[in-house]
């Protein structure tokens, strides 16, 4: 059996308008020790993270302590929203979960997220059979990945993680089909656009 820890990062900066360079944020450091304590009993033998500064910033502590690396994946990235601009990133939202094809200009669809990540993950749990791992990921590439697994898990379910930072999730899979879930860590802090 393989297990996956899929880990949504610690609140990160959104002052910081570069979604790439977004650190996080002093409470999102102190929570990324919380990460820490959960994986560290763990028996992880490989990290895997989005690029994204607050997911990488977010295992590693874990990292260090551990004596790991963490491997770096650009297909783990969050969605590109492109050039949206207006005041209820909700009704954005909603219509991308609405229609997994739906995106504006510049901009990613739900399905696009959801192919990359989920090809990176069947990699990784091949080539990491029988082991523990753990993914650095965000709120919308996660909902995305278990929707993949779990099609009743929809805008509602994503609408419920958003303050969840950090967020630990645990699949356990049998190859690359899963078998069990388990939620291992919330920690509730209010995300702002």
């Amino acid at each position: 059996m393989t297990k996956v820890y899929f880990v949504r990062h610690a609140q990160s900066d959104n002052t910081v308008r570069d979604s790439r360079a977004r650190p996080l944020t002093d409470d999102g450091r102190r929570d990324s020790k919380a990460v820490s304590r959960l994986l560290a009993d763990r028996e992880i033998s490989c990290i895997a993270s989005s690029p994204y500064v607050r997911a990488v910033d977010t295992v590693s502590h874990f990292a260090e302590l551990a004596g790991l690396e963490i491997n770096v994946y650009e297909d783990l990235r969050e969605r590109s929203a492109g050039g949206w601009q207006g005041d209820n990133f909700f009704e954005f939202v909603e219509k991308q979960w609405a229609d997994f094809d739906y995106h504006i200009k510049g901009g990613e669809c739900l399905r696009e997220v959801q192919e990359r990540n989920i090809r990176t993950l069947k990699n990784l749990l091949s080539e990491h059979e029988g082991k523990n791992i753990a993914v650095a990921t965000h709120g919308t590439a996660l909902s995305t990945m278990l929707n993949y697994y779990y099609p009743q898990y929809d805008f509602e379910c994503f609408k419920k993680i958003v303050n969840f930072m950090p967020f630990v999730i645990r699949l356990d899979f049998e190859g690359d089909t899963p078998v069990n879930y388990q939620v291992e860590l919330i920690i509730h802090k209010e995300y702002k656009y």
